[in-house]
């Protein structure tokens, strides 16, 4: 039957208080049960807690993107597209052909040609070391003088320039090349770094 008096409610949590005190095996017990209970706790809470978005940020992108538009007018994305290219870099940006650069080019244009004294290769290399690149001079240490043109037929002329690099285009008894050269940093000096046959 219900408890319908204060009194008889008031027993029966007398009773529940005092059955951890009535023997050491209850109050053992009553201890266990309060630890197994406080354990639960910290596990099932943490879990509760965690159940929101993994990623906010994703949350948050996807109440971004859906945004309430007005009649006539074109949906905003949260990523919008580039409209244009991204400026060239200082390297890429086209310059006048630079006075310093066209005097290296024609120094070592003339060098180049030149044939050193008993096809002595390392005597032609040291004549191209102020103007050419200490990588590009290794490459030109394969090369035999024999195989060079003779010749200088057009005078070196500018064909594409840089802030950092540029192209020349010199007549020979062998026909067009171009010569490219390079500003080192931080020297901002010129030096040939590669040559091609021009078409």
């Amino acid at each position: 039957m219900p408890i319908r008096t204060n009194r008889g409610r008031a027993a029966v949590y007398r009773s529940l208080w005092g059955w951890p005190m009535r023997s050491p095996r209850h109050l053992g017990a009553s201890i266990v049960i309060f630890v197994l209970l406080v354990v639960a706790l910290g596990v099932i809470i943490p879990k509760l807690l965690d159940r929101g978005p993994a990623d906010p940020s994703a949350a948050g992108q996807t109440s971004a993107s859906v945004q309430p538009t007005q009649v006539g007018q074109l949906p905003v994305s949260a990523t919008s597209l580039p409209t244009k290219l991204p400026p060239p870099s200082n390297s890429a940006q086209a310059a006048p052909p630079q006075a310093d650069a066209q005097l290296v080019a024609e120094l070592w244009a003339e060098n180049w040609i030149k044939p050193p004294p008993n096809n002595d290769v390392e005597k032609w290399l040291a004549n191209l070391r102020p103007y050419t690149t200490e990588e590009f001079l290794a490459q030109m240490a394969t090369i035999d003088p024999k195989n060079v043109p003779d010749k200088i037929t057009e005078k070196v002329a500018p064909v594409r320039s840089t802030v950092s690099s540029a192209d020349f285009r010199v007549g020979t008894d062998s026909g067009k090349v171009v010569i490219t050269l390079i500003k080192l940093s931080p020297s901002n000096e010129w030096r040939v770094n590669s040559y091609t046959k021009a078409d």
